[in-house]
Formats: structure tokens, C-alpha cells, sequence
């Protein structure tokens, strides 16, 4: 009987520890909108416009260069389901390099952690790249350039996983970028060099070997494929390895983890 009560008495702590995080966050992701959109203009509608425009802008680019297709994809859908997705992916990592000297007075409350912070930015980022990609997919159907997400669940299932290892490396970056300025500054220009690696304007099935083998060493490269594999019904690939995508967020989830704790003890709040 006392062992029942204890472990009711656990888990009811458990429950109310999720619970207050998830409160946390939300409220953290709420501050993160007024800060970085505020009330004037179109406010919040610019959390979904930002990565639009930016898909947008490159599909202009295509556009004049006269319509393409990869293997049945039309252009439209074809970047919607790419460079949509970089976004979020480049957002993510970017955005945390001065997330933990941004939010340092927030660390006074000690229900708010650094993994909370950089846990709402990502939450935040992959909540417009959702609302970026109806919205991009609609205006693409509507001029005959692309359409709708074919296998959506299959979609968000490539999503989660871009945003869980970005959200990793998201975190990696923040801790030692509070170390050494030189992190963050490199971080950006990494990002941009890593664009034609990361798989989003690239088709496994189509790549020659051995650029498709050196390629597949990057975890983005297969989670662009399950992307691509939501957005177009008649696209499977043969080169998604799921062991090893999961294997590399937890691996990047658990070095960040640890990276937070440890520059968490030299922050000073003072």
C-alpha cells in the first residue's frame, strides 16, 4: 500500500513537472513573438512571411530560368518541400548563438532553463514552417507551379526529426558560443556552406555515386528524403535509414544536454 502511494505520489510530480515546462514554454514562445515581431504592421503574420518570402524569392529565381522538373517534381513543390525547410533548419542553429546573452535575465527564475529558451525558438521556427508551407503550397497550386503535401503525415514525420537535430546542434552552439564569440560568428557562414550538403536542393535517387554515398553521411540528406517522400505520393527512396537519423539526434541531444549543464555553472547573473 505505501509503495502504491509513493509511486502515485512520483508519477503525480512527474505530471506536474511536464506540465509546468509546458507552461514555460509557451510563455516562452509567446515572448519570443512580441520580441522579435511586436504588435505594429502585420505582427504576428510575419512569423509565417518571413520564410515564404525568402522560398519565394528563389523560386522567382527558377521561374526565369524556365520551369524544371525532377523526375515528375514540379519546381514549386520542389522547393517548398527544400529550401522551406533549410530554413527552419538554418533559423534554428543561427538563432542560438545569442540566445543565452538575449535571454540572461530570464535566468533569475529558476523554473527557466537555457533548454527551455532554445526549446520554444525551436518549437516557434517549426510552427511557421508549417503555416509557410500550406500557405506557399496553396499560392503554387493556385498558378499551376506545385501543390499540396500528397502524404502529409509522412511530412511532419521528416519535419520532427529536422527540427529535433537542429534543436541539438541548436543547443551545442549556444553553449559554447558563450564561451567563445569566434563560435557564433562562424556559425553563420557554416550554415551557408552547408546548404548544397544538407540535401534540400538534391534527390538521392538522382545523385551518381560516389557523391551520393559521401552525401548520405549527413543525417539532413535522408531526412530531406522522408520530406521529399510527404510532399510527392510517387516518390520513394531507397535511402532513408531511420537507426541512423535517430542515432544522430540522440547522439547531438545528449552532447548538448551535457554542453548547457556545463556552461550553465559559469553564467553569471549578476
Amino acid at each position: 500500500m505505501t509503495q502504491a502511494v509513493k509511486k502515485y505520489s512520483e508519477l503525480g510530480l512527474l505530471k506536474n513537472g511536464f506540465a509546468t515546462q509546458w507552461h514555460v514554454v509557451g510563455a516562452l514562445i509567446i515572448r519570443e513573438l512580441h520580441t522579435r515581431f511586436g504588435r505594429d504592421n502585420i505582427g504576428f503574420l510575419w512569423v509565417m512571411l518571413e520564410p515564404s518570402l525568402l522560398t519565394l524569392g528563389v523560386s522567382a529565381l527558377h521561374a526565369a530560368e524556365g520551369p524544371f522538373m525532377h523526375i515528375g517534381m514540379p519546381t514549386g513543390s520542389f522547393l517548398v518541400s527544400g529550401y522551406t525547410f533549410f530554413c527552419l533548419f538554418r533559423s534554428v542553429v543561427n538563432r542560438s548563438g545569442g540566445a543565452i546573452e538575449a535571454n540572461r535575465s530570464l535566468l533569475y527564475h529558476r523554473i527557466v532553463t537555457i533548454f527551455d529558451i532554445l526549446l520554444s525558438r525551436a518549437v516557434l521556427e517549426a510552427a511557421s514552417t508549417v503555416l509557410a508551407v500550406i500557405f506557399l503550397s496553396l499560392i503554387m497550386q493556385a498558378f499551376d507551379y506545385g501543390f499540396l503535401p500528397q502524404r502529409p503525415l509522412l511530412m511532419i514525420w521528416g519535419l520532427v526529426l529536422l527540427t529535433w537535430i537542429s534543436f541539438a546542434l541548436s543547443m551545442i552552439l549556444a553553449a559554447y558560443s558563450e564561451k567563445s564569440s569566434t563560435v557564433e560568428r562562424l556559425a553563420h557562414p557554416m550554415m551557408y556552406l552547408s546548404m548544397p550538403l544538407s540535401g534540400a536542393f538534391s534527390i538521392q535517387q538522382m545523385m551518381p555515386d560516389p557523391f551520393r554515398w559521401y552525401l548520405s553521411w549527413f543525417p539532413t540528406t535522408e531526412i530531406f528524403e522522408y520530406i521529399r517522400e510527404g510532399q510527392f505520393d510517387f516518390y520513394e527512396s531507397d535511402y532513408t535509414y531511420p537507426a541512423y537519423v535517430l542515432g544522430w539526434c540522440l547522439v547531438l541531444t545528449y552532447i548538448g544536454l551535457i554542453s548547457i549543464r556545463n556552461v550553465r555553472k559559469d553564467i553569471h547573473l549578476g
